[in-house]
């Protein structure tokens, strides 16, 4: 389980770190920065999959996503009697992103490019890199290190060993330096990361691929737009619980019952409403409906992740609905460590209930984002 997670210099998190629990529930108003956060966690599953630099691209380019106010606040503009303003930096500009947990942690730091006349000038740079073991980076527990084009692990007699002596800038250690001889630990973090499952884009309107016919095969993994929900439901009434998925229908939906019909290969989800003569496809269901569908499909994954992250998932549904979904999400968090990010109240509410769950409260101050109701914890960064 991921217990820290920290981000510095990264739109308004200037300097954001948490503790983590099995089940975390990021809420706050409107512009406090969850969805800043939300894209921090996303920029980290990148890194494993070798997208980072491409991914920051699509943001803006990383002037666009470093944090615009001032290195630091003085007393005197926090209280006001100061105008903010900037003042000679001290370190250099950077984007850093980190997480650990009992056994791996690891950091990364992206930086300005060198100056040149390349057409690819304005590409970020990964400066730094680094895995140890255990939750806080300290001295001696390092066990492998990128610096600029160099990467070095440790032997098992505690020497340091070069494994890469030219890796690109834009390329990351946890893609290039992984290896099942020389560096073990860094394939199976690699791999841990590529693990990790996200739904935000959940589609639901009137062109959604989750609204048409598609070809069936075992989906114990729904898609991230959720095109192959008819599949995915279906797989998990064959290989995965059943009975929990009836009894999520019926929590939300009372009388309700799905039915995955099946024409030459193709699978398409239909629902029984209590009261109708004939059941509703999907491309009749309400957007609600099917939303909660498609969570349920997510959720009840029979191959359950580590590590899951859901954003807004409360967009269409209605409130009756937001009490099911927290007692879902509940119970998938028994299986999976969860992150929930929502302003949704009913739906907060209701998931605070849960023994495994951590609030997050945000707030934003001085255009920083903040925690209002918990410490930080001990984390370093390594040094360039």
């Amino acid at each position: 389980m991921i217990t820290r997670l920290a981000v510095s210099g990264y739109r308004s998190l200037r300097d954001v770190r948490l503790e983590l629990g099995p089940l975390n529930i990021i809420t706050g108003a409107n512009g406090s920065g969850k969805s800043s956060l939300y894209r921090a966690l996303r920029l980290l599953a990148d890194i494993a999959q070798g997208r980072i630099i491409q991914s920051l691209a699509a943001e803006g380019g990383l002037q666009s996503t470093l944090w615009a106010g001032p290195e630091g606040f003085s007393r005197e503009m926090k209280a006001g009697t100061q105008p903010i303003q900037g003042t000679r930096r001290g370190a250099p500009v950077s984007l850093k992103l980190g997480f650990s947990g009992p056994n791996y942690g690891y950091a990364i730091d992206l930086g300005l490019p060198v100056p040149s006349t390349s057409y690819f000038s304005r590409d970020p740079e990964i400066k730094l890199e680094a895995v140890w073991t255990g939750e806080v980076l300290g001295r001696t527990n390092m066990f492998a290190e990128r610096r600029g084009p160099t990467v070095r692990i440790r032997t098992d007699s505690g020497a340091w060993g070069q494994v890469l002596p030219d890796l690109a800038s834009s390329d990351s250690m946890m893609t290039h330096g992984a290896d099942p001889h020389d560096a073990i630990e860094l394939l199976l973090l690699r791999e841990r990361m590529r693990g990790w499952r996200f739904y935000d884009h959940l589609r639901t309107d009137r062109d959604a691929p989750a609204r048409r016919p598609q070809v069936g095969t075992y989906t114990p993994v729904l898609a991230g737009d959720g095109a192959d929900v008819a599949a995915a439901l279906r797989t998990i009434t064959e290989i995965g619980d059943a009975r929990g998925l009836t009894d999520a229908v019926e929590d939300a939906f009372p009388g309700a019952q799905l039915e995955i019909r099946v024409a030459d290969g193709y699978f398409e989800l239909e629902m029984y409403q209590h009261g109708l003569l004939r059941p509703l496809k999907a491309a009749e269901l309400s957007d609600g409906t099917l939303r909660y569908l498609l969570l349920v499909a997510a959720l009840l994954s029979p191959r359950p992740p580590e590590f899951m992250v859901l954003n807004e998932p409360e967009t269409s549904l209605h409130p009756d609905l937001l009490v099911p979904l927290a007692r879902l999400i509940g119970k998938a968090a028994e299986r999976s460590q969860i992150i929930l990010v929502s302003h949704a109240k009913d739906l907060v509410a209701g998931l605070r209930q849960e023994v495994s769950a951590k609030a997050v409260i945000l707030e934003k101050h001085l255009g920083e984002t903040i925690v209002t109701n918990d410490a930080a914890p001990v984390w370093k960064w390594p040094i360039r």
